[in-house]
């Protein structure tokens, strides 16, 4: 059973919210504080701030802007890109994050995901991934949005994670990223179903449907969009709505 939790994501480039497809070709869409606001109003469960520079641009994550965005919401706040070290990690729980997302420092520091769960609650600390089918058939982990490839296998990377640690993973299908033709469902059910964490999938919601899909078939926790709310195709409370009735009908009919 999913939790079924909605989370819109901010990708913040500076200073703004931004987004593209297979993360490239960035528009810049809108002030992040006013798209917190709506979406803590809209009924979202969480929020996701990803600085998708920090890491790529070797800066601290823009704390001050994550702070300002925690101080106009109610709902959990987690914040990555730039997360590279215990230091940061306090940063980002200082300016209001319930958890923090590691990328690329866990890949090239596993035991900074043990010693973060150690000192913070696995509860807070989230292995984020960024995913790609490559030429030989096989999922496997990038950096550097996506241009580099670490030749690690993503089902094995998520399971490394959660023995290392990790609360909650966040599997982010390169290829559909903001395509909106739906979420990448054998690569989200293959890593649900390797661990026992949540995970949550990022990557391809265009229509109502596609939540389902990837909440059901896809056995995901939580469903992370950005593009479809960022642009009102879907609102939340009438997503959340249908997400209630459709799943409730799938349950009855298993």
């Amino acid at each position: 059973m999913t939790s079924n939790r909605i989370i819109p994501c901010l990708d913040i480039d500076n200073g703004r919210v931004v987004k593209g497809k297979k993360f490239l070709d960035l528009q810049d869409i809108a002030d992040p504080v006013e798209f917190a606001k709506k979406y803590d109003q809209a009924g979202a469960d969480e929020l996701i701030f990803y600085d998708i520079t920090a890491t790529t641009n070797q800066r601290e994550t823009l704390f001050d802007l994550a702070k300002q965005v925690s101080e106009v919401i109610s709902i959990p706040l987690t914040i990555g890109g730039g997360i590279h070290s215990m230091d940061t990690i306090q940063k980002a729980f200082d300016a209001g994050a319930a958890k923090v997302s590691i990328n690329s420092a866990a890949v090239k520091n596993p035991k900074l995901l043990q010693e973060a769960a150690a000192t913070f609650g696995s509860e807070r600390i989230i292995l984020s991934m960024d995913v790609q089918k490559t030429t030989s058939g096989q999922w496997q982990v990038f950096l550097q949005g996506g241009q580099k490839n670490t030749g690690i296998d993503s089902i094995d990377w998520a399971v490394q994670g959660e023995q290392l640690g990790a609360g909650e993973l966040v599997v982010n299908a390169i290829s559909e990223d903001g395509v909106k033709n739906g979420y990448q469902i054998e690569l989200t059910r293959a890593i649900a179903e390797a661990v026992s964490i949540p995970v949550i999938a990022s990557g391809g919601a265009g229509k109502p449907e596609h939540f389902v899909h990837v909440l059901q078939e896809g056995k995901a926790d939580a469903a992370l969009a950005a593009s479809v709310f960022h642009y009102d195709d879907i609102q939340i409370p009438a997503l959340k709505q249908y997400l209630a009735e459709s799943l409730s009908i799938g349950r009855n009919n298993a």
